[in-house]
């Protein structure tokens, strides 16, 4: 399940000339470890011949408007969640203390709560331990595989296919709550994609964001 988990991370990842290249590696892993049935590698298919033949900057570009241009689509699970309440800062703490608990040391920018972070993080847990992790946030799964399947676009395969990695199925009522998140994240988006840019005067080159997790941390707590 190890090698079928960081398939699947990796699948999910910034699209680069690395990742095309790793194409028929991670095929191989998701065929020969045997945890995916034979649907739903044939649901992944599609995807993985994108990734391998398209031109790079195309796949980069459907990449961010599928999931950055909208938070419907995030990558972070504890968006769909908490929102950006000062729970889910908490909920990021915590879980970056589980990560550290189990010797996985987060370095980088990136958020906990980013999925192919967590499906890294996945990737070293026993089996058992391992199907237990993933169907904690099946519900948040479930919900954008729903989505990226209304979208036409093949990542909604990675998802259903982390859906059948987890142990049990999504609750009902967590569904129904982050699919009502989905559906507002989506229309404020659309909102905001009408409101007119403010226009700007200034030369002065805008701050940058600060680069280390504890900082990206302290910035969703609002601290």
């Amino acid at each position: 399940m190890n090698r079928t988990t960081k398939a699947l991370s990796a699948l999910l990842g910034y699209p680069s000339a690395d990742l095309q290249a790793a194409v028929s590696e991670i095929r191989a892993a998701l065929e020969t470890e045997g945890e995916l049935s034979a649907a739903e590698l044939r649901a992944l298919e599609p995807l993985l011949v994108q990734l391998a033949g398209d031109d790079v900057y195309e796949l980069q570009e459907r990449y961010s408007a599928l999931f950055d241009s909208s938070g419907a689509l995030s990558l972070h699970l504890f968006e769909h969640v908490h929102g950006e309440s000062r729970e889910r800062g908490q909920a990021l703490v915590d879980l970056a203390q589980r990560y550290q608990e189990h010797g996985f040391l987060l370095q980088g920018t990136e958020l906990p709560d980013y999925v192919p972070l967590f499906l890294e993080f996945v990737s070293f847990l026993p089996r058992r331990e391992a199907r237990d992790w993933l169907g904690q946030p099946a519900h948040v799964f479930a919900a954008l595989a729903e989505r990226l399947q209304q979208r036409g676009t093949p990542y909604a395969a990675v998802f259903t296919a982390l859906l059948a990695l987890g142990e049990g199925a999504p609750d009902a009522e967590a569904l129904d709550e982050v699919r009502r998140r989905l559906a507002a994240q989506e229309a404020k988006s659309l909102d905001e994609t009408w409101q007119e840019e403010p226009v700007t005067f200034s030369g002065a080159p805008a701050p940058q964001a600060g680069g280390g997790i504890v900082q990206r941390l302290k910035a969703v707590m609002g601290r």
